[in-house]
């Protein structure tokens, strides 16, 4: 580490190129302000240097040019106690508002303090000794309109300590809570732990609407090409650029739709959809700008030059439909630009292949894959389309398995749609379309189907038409995760596979890759992997990520825990994951199967938003499971599923003749469905009586 010294003063600050993540739109408290603008502060990355909107301890803090995070400049404290640093402005409304900044720090003992009208809100956030800059949050902190805000950085006894980029973040909307949780060793202790982490982080990363920052910021433009008008959006990718990327948004949806961030989602996801016009081959874009418009010039170039990758423009189709069942929103199934993107993506009654499809899979295909129609690519260039996700780390692919288990994903997440909307016509053929990938894929690409051993499951094709089996990374955990494996030994061989392939040196460098397995198990709970279930698997490696948020990210620029994917995620495995629950919000139904580890006998999450509603959840045992509605009016129809054959259930005091399942990797469960008034709740369990 190179340290540098302040010239004319015998004190240290770090000297780390740091890269711009953005400037907001401000109103200091001398400024009259309009009702209608952002609560933010004035010269939040101090580009304007040691301005009069901030007050500095004279001689012992000051505007530095050493060790930015972003931009060219940022704030010193020195070594000591009693100097701060600190701004104070006016709230234009009222609300519930997240405070954050960037710090880096010689020792422990800063803090981050936030005052409304001169009394200190909230607890303080503490600035680790820490010299790679990481973000502190002080969270959910109520203003009325007019309310003087204050933020305020204070000194360390132990160490000097640096900031920039102060934000400011709606609260988000919802905040889920678990409690009366059952638990081995540390494991309580640790869960509640990650789920308070977790969501504080998460909604540390929502953008606030109607701010002014850069577009195009990145590595390249520190301080980006101009300014825009943020949207409702969040963060999505790496934090010193300034935009989302559908390949996040994708995997971050459901956590940020359990925080009640479903404006943020829409907005996201028809951006998204909007983007994948003629000239670009029907592709989406890979990456836009916080004013969810501008496509970020760090991934794009030129109509015919942008990242692109085949499993993306499926997961789209997948996620559309994916926050249709959580919100029960009609605006996915019948908005123009959303109902458009599905159906030029995986085809439509007057056009089976459709658009999307048919611009990507060549007249001559380099695999054969009968009438199924498989996109191919052609390049291992991601500016020219790729077929993985998995970027760079092997040869040229035309057909991966990450993007068909995501085109399969996407034909059963289009049937849902069409089935929403009333269309059986369409709804019928992306059935079909969906079986026959799903049997072409089992009986054909995959490799020989009889054959048990993991290493020659076929996960991918080359250019010459050469199947490609191994480990391929995120080619090889998206087949079990998107369900294409048709369930039995093959596939419960290759998750112990993926499980020991990840943990090797072979695995992901990156802990954002990472944060995909404790999905892929989840979706395989009651299957044995490496001698343990499927569900204790995935909470060993939310367990991992979770123990590696405080160490270096793999690009050297930030620390693990704030890369924005690993805390939206493990909101998502927590309440949806752990809790097993499928929403069917269009319907007003839901259902649940408990997917918690050995060492968590029971868990209880609260405020668990579905469509217009929420509902508690307890787990009570493997056995037994309550669900409150906490909606002020309405129902929902409950379809509580346990694992296994049992012979007897109880719903709500009752008992009934059991009825029987499998799950999606051939586990049999026993259910029963009812109906759950609002503020009622309703147990139901199973036994072999």
């Amino acid at each position: 580490m190179r340290r540098h010294r302040r010239l004319g003063r015998n004190r240290f600050h770090l000297g780390l190129l740091t890269l711009s993540v953005g400037t907001l739109t401000l109103i200091p408290v001398s400024t009259p302000y309009a009702a209608e603008g952002p609560l933010a502060f004035a010269n939040p990355g101090f580009e304007d240097g040691a301005t009069d909107d901030w007050t500095f301890t004279s001689g012992h803090t000051g505007v530095a040019t050493n060790n930015p995070y972003s931009g060219s400049k940022l704030v010193y404290l020195d070594q000591g106690s009693g100097y701060s640093v600190s701004q104070t402005v006016t709230a234009p409304r009222s609300g519930t508002y997240d405070f954050s900044g960037w710090f880096a720090a010689g020792g422990d003992g800063g803090r981050l303090v936030i005052k409304v009208n001169g009394k200190a809100k909230g607890a303080a956030a503490k600035i680790p000794s820490q010299v790679l800059y990481n973000k502190q949050t002080v969270s959910r902190i109520s203003v009325k309109e007019g309310d003087k805000v204050t933020f305020a950085v204070k000194s360390s006894p132990n160490g000097w300590v640096n900031f920039d980029d102060v934000e400011v973040s709606p609260s988000a909307p919802n905040d889920p809570r678990i409690s009366g949780s059952g638990c081995k060793g540390t494991d309580c202790a640790t869960l509640q732990e990650m789920f308070s982490w977790a969501k504080a982080k998460a909604n540390s990363w929502v953008r606030m609407p109607g701010s002014t920052g850069p577009i195009n910021a990145d590595e390249q433009n520190t301080g980006g090409t101009s300014t825009g008008i943020y949207s409702t959006t969040y963060w999505a990718g790496y934090p010193f650029r300034s935009d989302f990327y559908l390949r996040d948004v994708a995997h971050q949806l459901v956590g940020a739709h359990l925080l009640g961030l479903d404006k943020e989602n829409k907005t996201m996801l028809k951006a998204f959809a909007k983007s994948a016009t003629p000239s670009h081959a029907y592709d989406p874009y890979w990456a836009i700008n916080f004013d969810a418009k501008t496509p970020a010039s760090i991934d794009y170039h030129s109509s015919s030059e942008f990242v692109r990758e085949l499993p993306a423009p499926f997961e789209l189709v997948q996620k559309i439909n994916d926050a249709y069942t959580w919100t029960g929103n009609s605006a996915y199934v019948h908005d123009s630009t959303l109902s458009r993107y599905v159906s030029n993506t995986v085809g439509s009654a007057g056009d089976p292949t459709g658009p999307f499809i048919k611009k990507h899979t060549p007249s001559a295909p380099v695999v054969d894959n009968g009438n199924v129609p498989v996109p191919e690519a052609t390049s291992g260039w991601i500016f020219d389309g790729t077929a993985t996700y998995n970027e760079g780390t092997e040869g040229t692919l035309v057909q991966a398995g990450d993007a068909v288990g995501s085109q399969y994903q996407a034909y059963r997440a289009a049937k849902n749609l069409a089935k929403a909307s009333g269309d059986s016509t369409n709804a019928d053929q992306y059935s079909k379309a969906a079986t026959d990938l799903y049997k072409r894929f089992n009986k054909t690409w995959s490799g020989d189907p009889s054959d048990d051993t993991a290493s020659k499951v076929v996960r991918a094709y080359d250019t010459s038409g050469k199947p490609v089996t191994g480990w391929g990374n995120e080619n090889s955990w998206f087949m079990p995760l998107k369900s294409i494996m048709e369930p039995g030994k093959r596939a419960n061989n290759y998750l112990s596979y993926i499980d020991t392939q990840a943990a090797s040196d072979s695995g992901p460098r990156n802990l954002e890759a990472v944060t995909y397995l404790p999905d892929v198990f989840q979706q395989h709970p009651d299957v044995t992997v490496n001698g343990s279930t499927g569900r204790d698997t995935a909470w060993k490696w939310m367990k991992h990520i979770y123990s590696k948020i405080g160490d270096t990210h793999s690009t050297g620029r930030l620390l693990n825990g704030d890369y924005p994917e690993v805390s939206f995620t493990l909101v998502g495995q927590i309440v949806q994951g752990l809790m097993g629950i499928q929403p069917d919000a269009g319907n007003n139904a839901l259902s649940t199967l408990s997917q918690l580890p050995g060492d968590i006998s029971s868990l209880q999450v609260s405020s668990i938003p579905v469509g217009s509603g929420t509902v508690t959840l307890k787990h009570g045992s493997a056995t037994d499971s309550t669900l409150s509605n906490t909606s002020s009016s309405g129902s929902y129809s409950w379809t509580a599923k346990f694992l296994g054959k049992h012979k007897s259930i109880s719903v709500c005091g009752d008992s009934q003749k059991p009825s029987y399942g499998k799950t999606t990797d051939g586990s049999a469960y026993t259910y029963a469905t009812v109906t759950v008034r609002a503020g009622k709740s309703c147990h139901v369990s199973v036994g072999n009586k």
